[in-house]
């Protein structure tokens, strides 16, 4: 992984930026009711379209002829921005980041840009309530925390699921607070703030649900849709940026930085959306409405992500393979005839759970997840004995971690004791009796048997304690 890097990161701080850069070169693409021309048919646009990840475009009737023509045309700039205001994205979040990476396997080049300066703006969209207000540390925290999670998922696309015979555009990774930061409040607005209508501004969704709710919109909030539109300005001034990526929430605030660009320039300019990934119930992922599965592992372990692939509602996973992975749309359908021919065996769900871990924490992460797995559901001492300690303490996350010094003549009761594991005197020691208790997956019914090594000690020097069916503690053991 760290080779990787190296050889396919290169950081511009003039523009507080990441990039990668590898074999530049364009390809072909259309989109959504784009089903005009043999061009649009063949297209990226179409392809995205057909794997539902784009959803529409602004300016409505460009997705027909002029943005598959300048798609083109050659390598093209597309960019998406993602507020830090989490110290992790989510699953909400990554479709945006495969639809980058899909620009960029196509040959385009893709800015991910993150809000360093918005992020203490507050995007109002898709929101009942303001957002509360970070402070500039916290924000520049999240900054680096997200960051590291982008160029990990394009580092992994790259190493796990590129086509070596197809050219790749380039990576960068903005922070917006680069170009905001020497402006003053007067000097921007009496530079941007000009070419906004204040009836255009009002007239916007996000706007309109605000002002008729009982807490309102405030002027920072507002003022969300201008910041927006003037960082597509500043992309396409300096990286000639024509394509924005964004949430179907994101339509007005795309439309804004169009109206904004082509007042200042002239210049052609273009939005897509994509959809918002929902629950099974309907409800939008992500940290808001109190769902998120992220895609920082000290938030969400590859096992807990795995899981949720695989849980996914049978009606789900066909979607999702296709909006989620990269496999051939063909590879698809036979794996879901595979799986109405042998439901039980879910190899469509577990697929996705690969495709997807292998994706946001790479091999080590999806076979991580697999030992977990396999711990858990399957009772494998095995996958205990090869589980690290910080796999333990993911899997096993409200569980508490004890290091403790394993003396000559260690009991089983001594263990649970130690721990807190069992209550003192006669009732703990009745519950061992009574088998409450197992080690290692192994029911214990001898409280005051000597721990055994490789038995009750794995060779990792680790002891999976349970106690019931669902207090769990886990203990390190230090030789004397």
């Amino acid at each position: 992984m760290a080779a990787s890097m190296v050889r396919t990161c290169r950081d511009v701080s003039r523009h507080g930026s990441w990039i990668v850069s590898r074999r530049t070169s364009p390809c072909l693409r259309p989109t959504s009711k784009f089903h005009g021309s043999s061009v649009v048919r063949g297209g990226l646009l179409f392809s995205l379209n057909k794997r539902g990840i784009l959803k529409d475009s602004f300016p409505e009737n460009a997705a027909q002829d002029q943005l598959p023509r300048l798609l083109q045309s050659g390598a093209q700039t597309v960019y998406c921005g993602f507020d830090p205001t989490a110290d992790s994205l989510h699953v909400g979040n990554l479709l945006a980041i495969i639809g980058l990476l899909h620009f960029r396997s196509a040959g385009h080049h893709v800015l991910a840009v993150l809000g360093g300066a918005t992020a203490q703006i507050g995007d109002p969209s898709g929101k009942t309530t303001e957002r509360e207000r970070l402070c500039a540390d916290t924000v520049e925290a999240n900054t680096r925390s997200i960051r590291e999670s982008i160029q990990r998922i394009f580092t992994n696309h790259e190493l796990y699921f590129d086509d070596s015979s197809r050219k790749l555009g380039t990576v960068t990774v903005l922070n917006n607070l680069s170009w905001y930061k020497d402006w003053d409040v007067v000097g921007f607005l009496s530079e941007a703030g000009r070419l906004f209508r204040m009836g255009t501004m009002l007239s916007r969704h996000s706007v309109q649900s605000r002002l008729k709710s009982a807490e309102g919109m405030s002027l920072t909030e507002f003022t969300y849709q201008v910041f927006q539109a003037y960082d597509f300005y500043h992309l396409n001034q300096v990286y000639g940026c024509r394509i924005q990526l964004g949430g179907t929430d994101q339509l007005g605030n795309l439309m804004s930085g169009h109206d904004y660009i082509h007042k200042v320039s002239g210049e052609e300019v273009y939005g897509l959306t994509i959809p918002l990934v929902t629950s099974s119930v309907g409800d939008k992922l992500g940290k808001t409405a109190g769902n998120a599965v992220w895609l920082n592992r000290d938030k969400t372990s590859p096992f807990e992500l795995y899981q949720f692939f695989l849980r996914q509602p049978d009606a789900s996973v066909e979607g999702y393979l296709k909006l989620f992975t990269f496999l051939p749309l063909m590879e698809v359908e036979r794996l879901m005839e595979q799986q109405r021919e042998d439901p039980g065996k879910r190899l469509a769900h577990k697929r996705l759970a690969a495709e997807v871990t292998k994706l946001v924490h790479g091999k080590e992460g999806l076979e991580s997840a697999k030992r977990c797995t396999n711990a858990l559901y399957h009772s494998s001492v095995q996958a205990l004995e090869e589980m690290s300690d910080e796999e333990l303490q993911e899997l096993f996350r409200e569980a508490p971690f004890h290091e403790l010094l394993l003396e000559p003549g260690t009991t089983v009761i001594d263990a649970c004791r130690r721990v807190n594991a069992i209550p003192e005197g006669p009732r703990g020691y009745q519950m061992v009796s009574d088998g409450a208790v197992w080690i290692n997956h192994r029911r214990i019914d001898k409280p005051e048997q000597i721990l055994i090594p490789q038995l009750h000690i794995l060779t990792n020097g680790l002891t999976l304690l349970r106690v019931g069916k669902k207090n769990f503690y886990i203990i390190k053991w230090l030789s004397l």
